[in-house]
């Protein structure tokens, strides 16, 4: 009888918590986050939660905002600050550190926060991307190097993202840091502006309405993008291709290595929770999800790539770092001086 009893009691518990309404668990990001549905439900009803996905502007912006609301935080985690902008995330104190034992799988040279307040989910490499349609017709040769983009046959061609509001833009800006040097940078950029560079607030514009390759409606054939933007152009072409119609350029130091990071936000009422999504983001599941989601790769070097990834998306084999404590101190003087350049 008592082991009747006790069993009709586990059974009670288990009902009770299985009829418990689900937890909202609120994730804040930059607008291009995505992930599967069946990825998101697979841990929605693992957890008995709901995923909130915060989306909030370009990833310096969705990071501006997490620093003017950490007293009182609109979500529960914080996913898409980057090696650009880490320093000033860190530095806000917006995160709890939280060791992942997934962690242990990731290669070193990603993980950039000693303290595990930021973990490593995914890179990629900023790159100038090009409509090869548009070159083709005008018989006009493919711009290979950073020089090459101010010269006179180049005018107007080139559209970019501002550095203070994009993580894109300041990568590139990074980038042109590192060719050019302190000395030589501004200069650059003043040559560029004579040649009609154009500036957009955020990637999605740059892309979406400015880039000729995508739309077919932009003026620009050239933009700052990915290098894995010409695996998205054939997955969500609305007629098979069976080939990219754009490409990037990948000379030395043309692109630069991006790396984004997730973060439990303090102030979460859900730890526990916020945890295991951490967790569920280095998962091999996640990891193998995000390349055709996101168009990044998966910091998980065990992670499966897609068909279509490995035979479109395309990396810089050497692409232009910098190391973050170099860009924690200068950054905000570098877009300063971008700003009193390109923008007065």
């Amino acid at each position: 009888m008592k082991k009747i009893l006790a069993g009709l009691l586990f059974a009670a518990i288990l009902a009770a918590c299985a009829s418990q309404p689900p937890v909202t668990l609120t994730i804040m990001t930059h607008d291009s986050f995505a992930a599967s549905q069946s990825v998101v439900t697979a841990f929605e009803q693992a957890n008995n939660v709901r995923l909130v996905f915060l989306k909030s502007g370009d990833a310096g912006a969705a990071l501006n905002k997490a620093i003017l609301t950490k007293d009182a935080p609109l979500a529960d985690v914080f996913y898409g600050v980057d090696n650009t902008f880490l320093s000033r995330a860190l530095d806000s104190g917006i995160y709890e550190p939280y060791a992942s034992p997934l962690i242990a799988t990731i290669p070193a040279e990603f993980q950039l926060d000693s303290q595990d307040r930021a973990l490593p989910v995914d890179y990629g490499d900023v790159c100038i991307n090009y409509d090869k349609a548009y070159f083709a017709s005008k018989n006009l040769p493919i711009p290979a190097t950073l020089e090459d983009l101010t010269n006179p046959l180049y005018k107007g061609l080139l559209v970019v993202e501002n550095p203070s509001t994009s993580s894109t833009g300041l990568a590139f800006l990074l980038a042109t840091v590192k060719k050019f040097g302190t000395a030589g940078y501004l200069e650059y950029w003043n040559s560029l502006r004579s040649n009609g560079v154009v500036v957009v607030d955020g990637w999605e514009t740059a892309y979406y309405t400015n880039f000729s390759g995508s739309s077919g409606h932009g003026s620009q054939p050239l933009v700052v993008s990915y290098a894995s933007s010409p695996a998205a152009e054939v997955v969500y072409a609305t007629t098979k291709l069976t080939d990219s119609p754009t490409a990037s350029m990948l000379g030395p130091g043309t692109c630069f290595r991006q790396i984004e990071f997730v973060g439990i936000l303090k102030g979460t009422t859900h730890p526990a929770l916020a945890r295991k999504f951490v967790d569920f983001m280095l998962s091999q599941q996640f990891q193998e999800d995000m390349p055709l989601q996101m168009y990044v790769y998966p910091v998980d070097p065990t992670a499966k790539l897609p068909q279509e990834f490995i035979q479109y998306a395309q990396t810089a084999s050497q692409p232009a770092t910098l190391d973050p404590a170099v860009i924690a101190v200068n950054r905000d003087q570098w877009i300063a001086d971008w700003t009193n350049t390109v923008l007065r």
